[in-house]
């Protein structure tokens, strides 16, 4: 008979090293819900902007404000990552990068991928 190990009592999530492909499930998982999150907040503003005048300058000037800025470069990242990591998933799905490399090699690009876009979004639509 085998001796089992006991089950860890305390489990440091910091001190686990993911492979790419875990970090990009996760970051999908999270981008989703930022994605979801966000819905009622853009709803909101886009009908604030449709009501009158100046409700559209309200949400003209909000958007202006630094902590909009941060959460709009955030949903950016957030749509970013989570089209490049569904793309990557789908296929994935149809058994294209399934081999560990490709694997690997499709799960930084996608964690870059995004990251680039988000720059570019920085570069382009901010300043």
């Amino acid at each position: 008979m085998s001796v089992r190990k006991p089950a860890p009592r305390f489990l440091n999530l910091f001190l686990i090293k993911l492979p790419p492909s875990g970090v990009v499930s996760i970051a999908h998982r999270i981008s989703g819900v930022l994605m979801f999150v966000s819905i009622p907040v853009i709803a909101y503003l886009f009908a604030l902007s449709l009501e009158s005048r100046q409700g559209f300058e309200q949400v003209r000037v909000w958007l202006a404000s630094p902590a909009a800025i941060v959460l709009t470069v955030l949903l950016v990242w957030s749509f970013s990552h989570h089209l490049l990591a569904g793309v990557r998933h789908l296929l994935l799905d149809i058994e294209i990068g399934v081999q560990r490399a490709q694997a690997r090699t499709s799960a930084w690009l996608v964690n870059l991928g995004a990251l680039l876009l988000t720059a570019i979004y920085l570069a382009v639509g901010v300043l």
